[in-house]
């Protein structure tokens, strides 16, 4: 699922591949998405994007003079699974196009295109942030770190701290491998209780003869959970491209999979949380983990992390998985076994015949074929020569 880091990468594509084109006509929508149409139309407009945690904002600018007189429109996307933003001719739209936004005559028209494959993806015409979510760990730094420290005594801390770390109330923008990475880093286990790792940080204050240059520096060094949160993402954003991107050999995928320490990678360990994601990390899970959950390790052989790996739900795997490690109820038959359960079967679906009852003598199952005079002169023939 794209989180934070994608987000705002699309925003900064949407920024870079718009400016300077002036889009016109109607907004598109495919016959298949579920979302709502889009009531804008407008002889020429601009199109620019804002990327907050795990949503992004389009904003729709008329310019001036453009007929009908329109107000600018905002939509705010969430990607859902495998949301992106795609600029492409207009005579080739890429598949799972759902949302287009065409160029004005008379230059070759282009479209900015919302794809998405799973549909997952949704769209809001009113141009408001979800009111449920948090500060952004990305842009909205000081004011994420205010939020989750003031509501320690919420009941999503009782949790362990991988499932803390995905309640978008608290941490709008990290996502499953970065609650990884970020986990990984400081040698968290997973399934420690959350509130017992962010109730040491309130504690925590350095010394206020440091400078401020020493300060950051420390802050750097030793950074915390909730820095983290911060410069983990950000690291991601410096790498450019896509992120991990919904398709596999995407060119900058090469660098975000060299970035990545835990998520996914050979030798570490990996379980489901309450919610059926799986969390991946190193050494101990911690005093909350799952009761009867067994540890899956990654295997050396797969180095490279493909596109099973990189979904966070991964049911149909561990489903497989799980079938092929079950022991087997019963011992296989034996071939004598099978061609008595076979003939006692046959005798419980046949009547008895009325009358006297013959014993025959036990069969191996195979049927001999009819005798005939060819084949008894052939066998004496053959016996004939082997003596």
């Amino acid at each position: 699922m794209p989180e934070g880091p994608e987000l705002h990468l699309a925003s900064h594509f949407v920024n870079e591949t718009c400016k300077g084109l002036v889009f016109g006509g109607c907004v598109e929508k495919s016959s298949v998405s579920r979302n709502p149409e889009v009531p804008f139309e407008s002889s020429a407009y601009h199109i620019s994007a804002l990327a907050r945690g795990k949503e992004l904002r389009l904003t729709l600018s008329p310019l001036p003079g453009a007929q009908p007189p329109q107000k600018p429109l905002s939509l705010v996307f969430r990607f859902g699974m495998s949301g992106s933003f795609q600029l492409a001719p207009a005579g080739a739209l890429p598949p799972h196009a759902h949302l287009r936004f065409y160029t004005a005559p008379p230059a070759p028209r282009l479209a900015l295109c919302f794809v998405d494959i799973r549909r997952f993806g949704h769209w809001d015409p009113g141009g408001e942030w979800q009111p449920g979510r948090g500060p952004c760990v990305l842009l909205e730094y000081e004011r994420f770190r205010d939020n989750v420290l003031r509501n320690l005594s919420d009941k999503a801390f009782d949790r362990p701290i991988c499932e803390a770390l995905l309640d978008q109330r608290f941490f709008n923008g990290i996502g499953n491998y970065l609650r990884a990475e970020i986990l990984y880093r400081l040698k968290i286990p997973p399934f420690e209780k959350a509130r017992t790792v962010l109730e040491a940080l309130q504690q925590c204050r350095l010394s206020p003869e440091l400078t401020l240059s020493q300060k950051i520096k420390a802050k750097l060094q030793n950074p915390d959970l909730l820095e983290l949160c911060h410069l983990v993402p950000k690291e991601v954003v410096e790498l450019g491209g896509k992120g991990y991107g919904p398709e596999r050999g995407e060119e900058d995928f090469a660098a975000f999979r060299a970035w990545l320490r835990c998520y996914g990678m050979p030798g570490m360990s990996s379980l489901r949380d309450r919610h059926g994601r799986t969390i991946w990390f190193q050494g101990d899970p911690g005093p909350l983990a799952p009761k009867g959950g067994r540890s899956r390790k990654r295997k050396p052989e797969g180095t490279q992390l493909g596109t099973e790996d990189r979904r966070e739900d991964l049911s149909l795997s561990s489903k497989s998985i799980s079938r092929t490690r079950r022991p087997r109820k019963q011992p296989p038959k034996t071939i004598a076994q099978q061609s008595e359960g076979t003939s006692l079967q046959q005798n419980q679906e046949t009547p008895p015949k009325k009358g006297k009852k013959r014993e025959r003598p036990a069969t191996t199952g195979r049927r001999r074929p009819p005798k005939s005079k060819a084949n008894i002169q052939s066998r004496e023939a053959g016996g004939a020569s082997a003596s």
